[in-house]
């Protein structure tokens, strides 16, 4: 059997543009991550903040952004050292292939380039999402103890991971 294409992550450019648009996830995480055509405008907005596609040979798979200050996250200035993380999802139709862990570990990589003064990645997740927690788990993040309160679907842990 074949390998199955590599995975690479790079910034959303015009001629991506309409392939993240067309990403959805599951009806039943409808409430924890919002779809690209609310995100990815706001993204293209925000200074500090980049639209990353997740691509699997020449298909656009999934998406996520990148804020520079994890602030916007957590709405802590302790988190000054940090990434932000937000809207990373992979497309309902390439669920359950393995991509999440395989993105996951194509967007360190990146970050190690694109980003090397950063020590560590900051991220909310809703607790009863639990396919997410596990999947920001097994990545290495850890559960910072600290709940952040301003999530649509109820309160979402705070998770880090180191990037040195």
């Amino acid at each position: 059997m074949p390998a199955s294409p590599a995975i690479r992550v790079c910034p959303v450019t015009p001629d991506l543009r309409e392939a993240v648009l067309a990403l959805h996830v599951k009806p039943a995480q409808d409430d924890f991550v919002s779809p690209p055509e609310i995100t990815l405008p706001d993204a293209e907005r925000c200074p500090g903040s980049t639209p990353m596609a997740i691509v699997q040979g020449e298909a656009v798979v999934g998406y996520y952004r990148i804020e520079t200050s994890a602030r916007t996250l957590t709405g802590n200035d302790s988190e000054n050292d940090a990434l932000g993380l937000r809207s990373f999802q992979i497309d309902a139709t390439r669920q359950g292939q393995g991509l999440g862990t395989r993105a996951l570990a194509a967007l360190f990589d990146d970050l190690g380039h694109r980003h090397p003064e950063a020590s560590r990645l900051v991220l909310t997740v809703d607790r009863s999402n639990t396919t997410a927690v596990a999947l920001y788990l097994r990545a290495g993040f850890v559960d910072s103890g600290r709940l952040y309160h301003g999530g649509r679907a109820g309160p979402q842990l705070l998770l880090w991971r180191s990037l040195r």
